[in-house]
């Protein structure tokens, strides 16, 4: 066997090992969302980056991809996942106390081209869940602010139950331009209604200039791309990330696999112009 070949299988055998991450705070979002700070017992995975994910494993229940959602320049080793409550794995994860131990695999996937936004405009947009993965751009972005020509948040949740960071989203908005809007609500809710697609054409960024990056459920990022399409952003400066079912994350179960590409190893983040055609592909 080559030795190239054995050394790649070798890596991918070490990616396969969870390292032990002991929860050390724990703080409910909303009815079904928690964020988790987690701190290594003895080794610490490599440093992540936005964008990319880790392998989250409940021992004895299993394990699930989830992005990183914190600010990584303060965080140090912690890592901080923003956890959604919809299976037994992530159930068990929102169940973990602080003092518990998890096993952390990563990280994976590629990041978000942070510095393709340096000197334009940079536009944010998020849908539901998806705020969270987007998280660390908006603080790597506030603590850098001089190298941007504006900061764009748009976000957009189902109902106002369902909104997350919301004290954060008030205090991003006294620094840079802070747009949020719901799918419905009642009489209580003093905000917009409508979905996230419908703050893009009045927001205020220059579409010759701007870099976006969306994230959200794949019906919100495919309409969300083409309403900044529509309002003049050029398909190479929009970038999503994408989702699927991840069993490895190092390339080597196919789980992922989308078109001739690999969420967890050529992904999670695409440009839209890549990205595009091979959404259009039926699936059996």
């Amino acid at each position: 066997m080559a030795t190239a070949v054995v050394n790649e299988i070798a890596a991918a055998r070490g990616a396969m090992t969870p390292l032990p991450y002991r929860v050390v705070r724990k703080q409910r979002e909303n009815h079904d969302n928690w964020t988790l700070v987690l701190e290594p017992v003895d080794e610490a995975i490599e440093p992540i980056a936005p964008g990319q994910f880790t392998m989250l494993y409940v021992f004895g229940v299993g394990e699930v991809p989830i992005s990183t959602s914190g600010d990584l320049e303060r965080e140090g080793d912690a890592l901080v996942h923003t956890i959604r409550a919809v299976g037994a794995v992530t159930n068990a994860l929102c169940a973990s106390d602080p003092g518990d131990v998890v096993g952390v695999r990563g990280p994976f996937g590629n990041t978000w081209p942070i510095a393709e936004a340096h000197g334009r405009d940079l536009v944010v947009v998020g849908g539901g869940v998806g705020l969270p993965p987007l998280r660390p751009i908006v603080y790597d972005a506030l603590r850098h602010r001089d190298e941007f020509e504006r900061i764009v948040v748009l976000y957009g949740g189902r109902s106002p139950d369902d909104l997350l960071f919301t004290k954060e989203l008030a205090a991003w908005g006294k620094q840079v331009d802070v747009d949020v809007t719901v799918d419905a609500a009642g009489k209580e809710w003093d905000g917009k209604v409508g979905v996230v697609t419908k703050l893009i054409p009045p927001a205020p960024f220059d579409p010759e200039t701007a870099v976006c990056y969306v994230v959200g459920p794949e019906i919100m990022m495919r309409f969300t791309a083409r309403a900044l399409i529509d309002r003049g952003v050029a398909p190479e400066r929009v970038w999503v990330s994408m989702e699927r079912t991840m069993r490895c994350g190092v390339g080597l179960c196919g789980h992922c696999q989308l078109g001739p590409t690999l969420i967890c190893r050529d992904g999670p983040v695409y440009r839209w112009d890549e990205l595009a055609p091979l959404l259009e592909v039926p699936e059996l």
